[in-house]
């Protein structure tokens, strides 16, 4: 996955697009983007093999600047829902047909 997620630009090393046989070490900072948002991490330590995410943790820390951008975002998707205008019922025939058109199913 840290391989695609390489390729697919998603992870950033010092500033610059990584690959995935980069070597990284104490002291880098990676910046990566997912469905989550986009993080900000120092890495602290390094393991030789692949243990449990309690462990992981404990291997890098999230910046405070990204911490901070992090939850204004969280906090504006929240007040966008709340101006959210729901349908008043279930879609006409109409609808459906468009909406089946739009997904491009049929």
């Amino acid at each position: 996955m840290a391989a695609r997620a390489c390729d697919l630009g998603r992870i950033q090393f010092n500033g610059q697009p990584a690959k995935p046989a980069r070597e990284i070490k104490v002291g880098n900072m990676l910046r990566v983007i997912n469905d989550g948002g986009e993080f900000e991490v120092e890495v602290l330590l390094l393991s030789e093999m692949r243990g449990p995410a309690a462990i992981a943790q404990t291997l890098y820390r999230e910046t405070e600047a990204s911490r901070e951008q992090r939850q204004k975002v969280v906090a504006e998707r929240k007040a966008m829902k709340q101006f959210e205008e729901l349908p008043a019922g279930r879609p006409s025939k109409r609808d459906r047909r468009r909406i089946i058109q739009f997904r491009g199913r049929g």
